[in-house]
């Protein structure tokens, strides 16, 4: 079994600790997901894992062969061969498999006899042939493609060099030459960071049938819980591991911090009675001794501290000056750009209507145009056909990646936030900046100084200071952390403006958008993408597109049977043996289905009724259990009642069929 293994390992940058007698271990079929606040350590434990660092104390102990890969956060850049050829280079280590192969086959072959030595070596040689033989080197070329094609190129990328692919296409590079090199453990940092949603949900796939062990940082909810069935949390230099999914650590942890606040509050007012108690007698001889009891009691109280990081804050957008009921309306809206084949034409005729108090996505691959709709839409570009028009008194905020490139950098993170807030505002802002990952003395740091992903936090914070009614946001989550997230989020939810935006977080658009619009680029890239509005939330357009996926299927099937029912009446009454047998499996699973949702359902109720009981409520770890036991649950409930309705679907279409 291929693992890495940490015993104490502890490192401190200066007088601060970051990690504290670490002993953790990644192993094959591990799927654990690295947590902790923004600068707790997490890069630093991947690359000792790694062996890109060493720490100041401790081991790392790697059996030999095991093979680890690292994807950073951002900075790798490739150049100088195609997309196909640098994705190819991911199996050179099987090459030197191969030569390390052919060297003990000549040993073997010139051994006379067997002795330890060449049983040891036939080990050997059998294992490296089994290493190669599960790298899908003998099938490269298709591997190569499906990995490519999952992350999101297209099949003619395959021969364009890769300089010519922009800084969010390069991590994707990087990451396929991980997955195609196939390691043993792959220690991936925020790779869902460059993806869209698509790719996404590919590479989430790609995981669960991943047999080494993996140990990935991310900041969205909703990949973790589809992927990761571990929690490894920094806290304080310390690392505890908790088994389950995101979600059951973020409960347990809300739970942790509950109790912690509780205590902290505590701890604090009985410090205030003896501070008070010391002030008021302290020159009083006759309380001398009662003082002194009191000095000596604060000293023994060891104090409780809440990090920055785990201090909860709200902060609210300014009130929206009012519109009038319809915001935007827009009618036939093209946009086209020239490229080296041509005019590529990207929106075209686009009708689109949004009323005031909408929270609107835009989803669709990258390339899309998403984005150039936003840009129209913002006002941004004018180079556009047909018509749009704004309502009376709407007022339009809007954030986009490279609108860090405006800020002063010649002033501190808090002068450049103050400058655009509302007087009202000013005693939020040191919250907020928190809220946005400026704690402490950073945000005191000049702008100049600052990295890409602090400046674009810096300026979507300027932007939701302005008073609008619009907010138009391109991937506003895309350096946030999770409870940053959830800070903006809360914030958006209230907001009783109108919100365009795009993101590539599941779970935050799932809790946000209240209308879906799809754009789906054609598949010539000669035409525009096809425009789509669905007029509900996310689960409402999965719901439809599950539905529009079920009846190309359908079709497809009422055509293979139109094919077989000309081929004879043999054909067909082996078709309609398919069918019936088709039609009583899907039967027998909603049966099942059902029969599992009944037993769920009994058990949640049994388990509301134990949670009422007095001497349940008041044990906490009781109760934690139970908690814990209705959400998976309900999460079981979920899953069983959407594979119902699919079954249902299917059902209704072939005995309708």
């Amino acid at each position: 079994m291929s693992f890495v293994q940490l015993a104490g390992v502890s490192i401190a940058f200066g007088d601060r600790d970051i990690l504290k007698e670490v002993n953790f271990s990644v192993r094959n079929g591990d799927r654990i997901a690295l947590t902790g606040a923004n600068g707790s350590g997490k890069t630093t434990l991947m690359r000792i894992i790694a062996g890109m660092q060493s720490p100041d104390r401790g081991s790392v102990h790697t059996p030999r062969g095991t093979r680890i890969a690292y994807l950073p956060q951002s900075g790798i850049s490739h150049s100088g061969r195609s997309l196909y050829s640098e994705a190819e280079r991911s199996f050179e280590w099987v090459l030197e498999y191969q030569r390390e192969l052919n060297e003990i086959g000549k040993t073997l072959e010139a051994a006379k006899e067997q002795t330890e030595g060449t049983q040891r070596l036939l080990e050997q040689f059998h294992e490296l042939q089994e290493r190669i033989a599960a790298s899908d080197y003998y099938s490269r070329e298709a591997t190569i493609e499906g990995v490519l094609v999952g992350l999101g190129f297209r099949r003619r990328d395959l021969a364009r060099d890769t300089r010519e692919f922009s800084g969010g296409w390069q991590m994707r590079i990087a990451l396929a030459s991980i997955l195609l090199a196939n390691p043993d453990i792959m220690l991936l940092d925020e790779p869902t960071n460059y993806l869209d949603i698509e790719a996404r949900e590919w590479l989430e796939s790609y995981l669960m049938s991943f047999g080494g062990g993996v140990l990935l940082v991310s900041h969205d909810r909703f990949f973790l819980d589809s992927t990761m069935n571990q929690i490894a949390e920094l806290f304080l230099g310390r690392l505890s591991v908790l088994k389950g999914n995101y979600s059951v650590y973020e409960q347990r942890r809300r739970d942790e911090l509950t109790s912690l606040l509780a205590a902290y509050d505590l701890q604090q007012e009985e410090v205030a009675k003896l501070e008070d108690f010391i002030r008021r007698f302290r020159y009083n001889a006759s309380k001398a001794a009662l003082v002194q009891s009191r000095v000596k009691q604060l000293e023994k109280i060891e104090p409780i501290e809440i990090p920055e990081s785990m201090k909860p804050i709200h902060f609210h957008f300014p009130a929206p000056p009012h519109s009038g009921r319809n915001v935007i309306h827009g009618e036939a809206i093209g946009k086209s750009y020239q490229t080296t084949e041509g005019r590529r034409a990207v929106l075209s005729g686009v009708n689109i209507e949004i009323e005031r108090g909408e929270k609107l996505v835009l989803v669709g691959p990258n390339g899309a145009g998403k984005s150039t709709l936003m840009r129209v839409l913002a006002g941004r570009d004018s180079d556009y056909t047909g018509a749009l028009q704004f309502g009376s008194g709407v007022e339009v905020a809007y954030f986009a990646q490279d609108m860090s490139d405006s800020l002063d950098e010649s002033v501190t993170v808090f002068d450049e936030i103050e400058k655009s807030a509302p007087t009202s505002l000013y005693p939020q802002l040191r919250g907020m900046l928190g809220s946005f990952l400026f704690r402490g003395d950073d945000i005191f740091k000049k702008v100049a100084v600052l990295s890409g992903g602090e400046r674009s936090r810096v300026a979507l914070l300027k932007m939701i200071l302005k008073p609008a009614n619009l907010l138009i946001l391109d991937e506003p989550t895309n350096h946030l952390d999770m409870s940053s997230k959830d800070v903006l989020l809360d914030a958006l939810k209230q907001f009783t403006g109108t919100i365009i935006f795009v993101s590539h977080d599941r779970y935050f658009i799932e809790r946000l958008a209240t209308r879906v619009i799809e754009l789906v680029p054609d598949d010539s890239e000669r035409e525009a993408s096809v425009v789509t509005s669905f007029p509900g939330d996310y689960a409402y357009y999965l719901f439809r597109r599950s539905q529009t996926a079920g009846e190309t299927v359908q079709r497809s099937e009422q055509a293979t049977a139109a094919a077989e029912r000309q081929q004879g009446s043999r054909d067909n009454f082996e078709g309609d043996k398919r069918k019936k047998s088709a039609i009583r499996k899907l039967k027998r699973e909603e049966e099942e289905i059902l029969a599992t949702v009944e037993r769920i359902e009994s058990d949640q109720k049994r388990l509301q009724h134990e949670l009422a009981l007095p001497e349940v409520y008041v044990d906490g770890e009781k109760v934690r259990s139970i908690k814990e036991q209705l959400e998976a649950r309900a999460a079981e409930h979920e899953t069983l009642l959407l594979r119902w309705e699919a079954v249902s679907q299917e059902l209704a279409g072939a005995e309708g069929g």
